[in-house]
């Protein structure tokens, strides 16, 4: 999405009034009528009608019943089942990550797929002082490197898929299910140079109640510590860890 810079910020302020109603709603109030919302909220009566069409339209309100009201939409409910989810699996996760940590004395963290993206949801920096970490809320392309790829080859990741997901970056598509069906022999990811020069990063996946991949659990350090030896090391332990997560999260 290309966002231009608004001169007057009415950008900026119409977010902010979007955000106002959304925030109008309480549990004891959760259906509102235009004038219960003007109310709560400082706007003239044309504005909020306006806003609240491109609410309905995006799905973050509905509107209702005669005389009409208004309540909260399923694009929140949507928004509320990742933030949840993503806690759920953090808090889960970090007796996996300690232990994980520990064995390692490396920097190890949780990530979840968001579309053509990756997330990191949780991380336990190393602490050694030559280190890579990527911070809670990073971002990355799912196929780059050893923690989206994982997710990619146990999600069954169509041709086309790939094709999408790599779009603007120079990558053969038949090359890379290849290697997806690689992982999933193996049952962790490494990779090497991918986003760092010098880091190394290896993943195991995690799934959820319903046996569909969740998301990985990845460690990361410098290839002058993460030699081969170590990934033959490292790459069983984080499987074994990346099924426990998984049992907690409900797999059979």
């Amino acid at each position: 999405m290309n966002l231009k810079k608004s001169t007057n910020g009415d950008g900026v302020r119409a977010v902010e009034r979007a955000l106002d109603i959304l925030q109008a709603f309480t549990v004891n109030d959760h259906e509102l009528s235009a004038s219960q919302l003007l109310q709560r909220v400082n706007l003239s009566r044309p504005t909020l009608y306006r806003l609240l069409q491109t609410l309905v339209q995006s799905g973050f309100v509905v509107s209702m019943g005669e005389p009409q009201k208004f309540r909260l939409g399923p694009a929140v409910g949507q928004l509320t089942h990742v933030w949840s989810s993503g806690m759920n699996i953090s808090a889960l996760g970090q007796p996996v990550m300690q232990r994980v940590w520990e064995f390692t004395q490396e920097t190890v963290a949780l990530f979840v797929p968001q579309g053509n993206m990756r997330l990191c949801i949780a991380e336990v920096p190393s602490p050694q002082a030559l280190s890579f970490k990527r911070g809670i809320g990073y971002q990355e392309r799912i196929v780059l490197g050893a923690s989206g790829q994982v997710i990619l080859a146990y999600a069954n990741t169509s041709i086309e898929a790939i094709e999408r997901y790599a779009e603007g970056i120079a990558l053969d598509p038949i090359r890379f299910a290849q290697e997806l069906r690689q992982i999933r022999t193996r049952g962790y990811a490494t990779s090497k140079n991918a986003l760092i020069e010098g880091a190394v990063a290896i993943a195991a996946p995690f799934f959820d109640s319903h046996g569909q991949v969740a998301g990985s659990i990845a460690v990361f350090g410098p290839g002058a510590r993460l030699k081969e030896d170590k990934l033959r090391q490292f790459g069983p332990l984080l499987v074994k860890e990346a099924a426990a997560l998984s049992k907690a999260l409900g797999q059979v």
